[in-house]
């Protein structure tokens, strides 16, 4: 798969899967659910104040009115819970954040009661289309685990694996980044990367193929990983970016956005339903983006 539009045409329109949007009344959010709805990609159910949703649906030109859209009126205190129940009770597959805060809504995820809660570790996965590649990378995990350790690592391997697997990757490859291409006992990450990969190898890693440690360079670019001597199935080629921790995933995520002019899909992965946690700045196209890779990531 080449751009993030191949990724919205691929998605299956026959039945639509309905999307609970947190506090709806934003006009970016809305005017993505209108793309949406006039693609047939999704069903929404808006949920937030009534009246401000209908102001900004107004605003957008979004008939509130036409099929595959309802709206569930809810203080600002129970948007977050009224949307994440949604999913938890079948009625939505999917929750997309709108204009609220990244930790209520998390809050809201993780709660026993209602929640969404699946295993120990939620992390962001998200999907670049970078001019001049040939084709799309993920890169994890720029926005939750802050020093994952080495069990951490092994679970966001497997989230962002079931993601891509939704996606239409058939056996990822996967690429553990560190500074470099050897083994160091100086530096934990590439203990770790290593570690990984010999658990890949034996099965306790399954549906993809882990390679590492790997430098950035030889992990993207044949050509580098050739010259440097580095010989995989996943050198070169990787289809999947695990970093050691957060700080190097949010300046490759925000490098690939300005220095390269990507553009990204993002979701978080590990609860029982994806999570479209777009920034509330992202255009309505980016949030199309990120709700195509959720759907396709729900799934089963």
């Amino acid at each position: 798969m080449k751009t993030l539009e191949e990724l919205v045409n691929t998605m299956d329109r026959t039945t639509p899967k309905n999307v609970a949007v947190a506090q709806a009344a934003d006009e970016e959010v809305l005017k993505a659910v209108k793309m949406a709805r006039d693609s047939n990609l999704a069903d929404f159910l808006l949920v937030g104040d009534k009246g401000d949703i209908e102001n900004k649906a107004q605003a957008v030109g979004l008939d509130l009115t036409q099929g595959g859209i309802s709206v569930v009126h809810a203080s600002h205190y129970e948007t977050a819970r009224t949307a994440v129940k949604a999913v938890h009770d079948g009625e939505a597959h999917v929750v997309m954040k709108g204009q609220i805060d990244t930790k209520s809504l998390l809050k809201a995820v993780l709660d026993k009661e209602y929640g969404l809660r699946k295993g120990s570790v939620l992390s962001h996965v998200a999907l670049f289309e970078i001019p001049g590649r040939d084709k799309l990378i993920f890169l994890t995990d720029s926005a939750m685990n802050i020093t994952p350790s080495l069990q951490e690592k092994t679970q966001i391997i497997e989230n962002a694996v079931e993601v891509a697997v939704h996606a239409g990757w058939n056996c990822p490859k996967v690429a553990m980044l560190a500074a470099v291409e050897v083994v160091n006992p100086a530096m934990e990450a590439t203990q770790d990367a290593a570690i990984v990969t010999q658990m890949n190898r034996r099965g306790q890693i399954k549906g993809c193929i882990v390679d590492g440690p790997l430098a950035f360079d030889n992990a993207v670019d044949p050509k580098a990983a050739e010259q440097k001597g580095v010989t995989s199935e996943v050198a070169g080629q990787a289809d999947i970016l695990v970093v050691p921790s957060i700080e190097v995933a949010n300046a490759l995520y925000k490098s690939f956005i300005y220095f390269a002019k990507g553009k990204v899909a993002g979701v978080i992965s590990g609860a029982k339903a994806p999570i479209v946690l777009t920034s509330r700045a992202d255009n309505a196209q980016s949030k199309i983006y990120s709700l195509a890779l959720a759907l396709k990531a729900s799934q089963q």
